[in-house]
């Protein structure tokens, strides 16, 4: 087994038992980044610095101080989280040579943390797609079947994590972009309740429904990495005062007595055979842990996706007006001031990015705004009402986190409508606000199938309690791809 692949709390002992140094684990992820990346393509920066700063670890370590449970990790960031003095390209030909001059919260955090920066993944453009193929570098492949995608838009981070390159990876997740590609890649991927993790140095796309979220390999990981980055922020008003529990503290391995809802819409028409077997492996596995399961209905999740991509795509051209030759990025060459923002949009912009900033800026639009505008936030709110009405009476919901497998590479990049629509299982908890966490849970023709487990608002650590003691029960998270 890679050190890479071994569970924080592992590698925590041997480096306060002088088995292991920072620099070990920092070349190991520098090797498995050139022995594997031309092949997934997770990286598009990555960070030469991480020695020197391994380097330094050591010598901290050398005082016999103990050092938190991320103390020399390796860490992948998603290339929409500003870092200072390094390249954030959010994936964009409009931000390819973009330096910040600050980094994000959530990269303040790890840096606290002491975990070691090894360079920044690769995403769908400005985060928009679903399968990591809108990205202007080029895309990234799925570790255990290279012909497939990994998701997106964090398809880097997932694969990063999948491939054993880096310990863990942060992602952002608007209407799914963890959870999807966690699902795709086989890793644990945690979307955080709305207001849980500061989104201050992130690169908006749709700022109401945005969130930051840790990918890794195992349940007891992922709580670790929640519980450094989560909290308030006075830099993100929007951030919640709700305390931060001891996400640890929930990993009882016990589900005895936990109610479990099962929405027939998660179910139904349009998930694949092979997935929905997976799931109803895992739901009797909670039954004989103890747990009581209940089909339900969230009758408007029928309406989510399309609901969704108005509201996204309308805060998505408010967000990137900013992108106009002006002050940063890239600028075309020009004339006058309207030949600049319209050569520079339309040469620094994907056709994903342009499609739905006219989307968008339509939806918004004096005469259509009520029509479209107002009616999907309409919908948003029957939506989170359903989600409320069930926690009155269970205390996680559980279905796919996708309808199927990972599709093959260029299947649907040029079918928008489809590949919207591959998001419609992940995308209604996005709309309600509440947290979600997709975990491995079977396979299919050698490709990953992942279990969304859903809980409301702030209630990560009983999303953490039902995952992890369905993976003491299981293997999923014990298998690698061969590279």
């Amino acid at each position: 087994m890679s050190i890479l692949e071994e569970s924080f709390s592992s590698i925590h002992k041997k480096l306060h038992n002088k088995e292991l140094k920072v620099s070990d684990i920092v070349e190991a992820s520098f090797a498995r980044i050139q022995e594997v990346d031309d092949k997934i393509k997770a990286f598009v920066t990555v960070n030469e610095e991480a020695r020197e700063h391994a380097k330094k670890l050591d010598e901290a370590l050398d005082k016999n101080e103990t050092r938190g449970l991320l103390f020399g990790l390796p860490v992948g960031l998603k290339d929409n989280l500003m870092t200072e003095g390094m390249k954030t390209t959010s994936g964009s030909r409009m931000l390819e040579n973009f330096v910040p001059t600050y980094s994000a919260a959530v990269v303040h955090k790890l840096a606290k943390a002491e975990a070691v920066m090894m360079g920044k993944l690769n995403m769908d453009e400005f985060a928009m797609g679903s399968s990591n193929e809108t990205s202007y570098f080029h895309p990234t492949y799925n570790p255990w079947n290279t012909d497939y995608v990994p998701g997106g838009s964090s398809g880097g981070s997932a694969a990063a994590v999948a491939a054993g390159e880096v310990s863990f990876a942060l992602g952002t997740d608007t209407g799914g972009s963890i959870r999807q590609p966690a699902a795709y890649c086989g890793v644990v991927g945690m979307k955080p309740t709305y207001g849980r993790v500061s989104r201050d140095g992130l690169i908006a796309f749709a700022s109401s429904l945005d969130q930051i979220g840790p990918i890794t390999r195992t349940v007891e990981d992922n709580a670790l990495v929640l519980g450094e980055i989560a909290g308030q922020c006075q830099r993100d008003p929007m951030t919640a005062a709700e305390p931060v529990p001891d996400y640890l503290s929930a990993l009882t391995g016990d589900v005895k007595g936990l109610r479990i809802a099962v929405p027939k819409e998660f179910l139904g028409e349009g998930v694949a055979d092979d997935v929905k077997a997976s799931v109803k492996e895992a739901l009797q596995l909670f039954e004989k842990l103890g747990a009581s399961i209940e089909e339900v209905s969230l009758p408007h999740a029928e309406y989510a996706v399309s609901a969704y991509y108005v509201l996204a795509s309308g805060e998505a051209s408010a967000s990137l007006a900013r992108f106009d030759g002006v002050r940063y990025g890239y600028r075309a060459n020009a004339t006058n001031l309207q030949d600049l923002y319209d050569k520079t949009r339309s040469e620094g912009f994907g056709d994903e990015v342009k499609r739905r900033i006219l989307f968008g800026t339509f939806a918004l639009s004096t005469g259509y705004y009520d029509m479209y505008y107002k009616k999907a936030q309409q919908v948003r709110t029957l939506i989170k009402k359903d989600f409320d009405d069930l926690w009155e009476s269970y205390d996680v919901i559980i279905g796919p986190t996708t309808p199927t497998t990972a599709f093959k590479v260029g299947e649907k990049v040029d079918d928008p409508m489809t590949m919207y629509a591959n998001d419609i299982l992940t995308i209604p908890v996005s709309l309600a606000g509440v947290p979600s966490m997709s975990v491995p849970c079977g396979f299919s023709n050698g490709l990953p199938i992942g279990l969304q487990i859903i809980a409301k608002p702030f209630a990560e650590d009983t999303i953490y309690r039902t995952a992890h003691a369905f993976e003491q029960e299981t293997d999923y998270h014990k298998r690698t791809p061969e590279l």
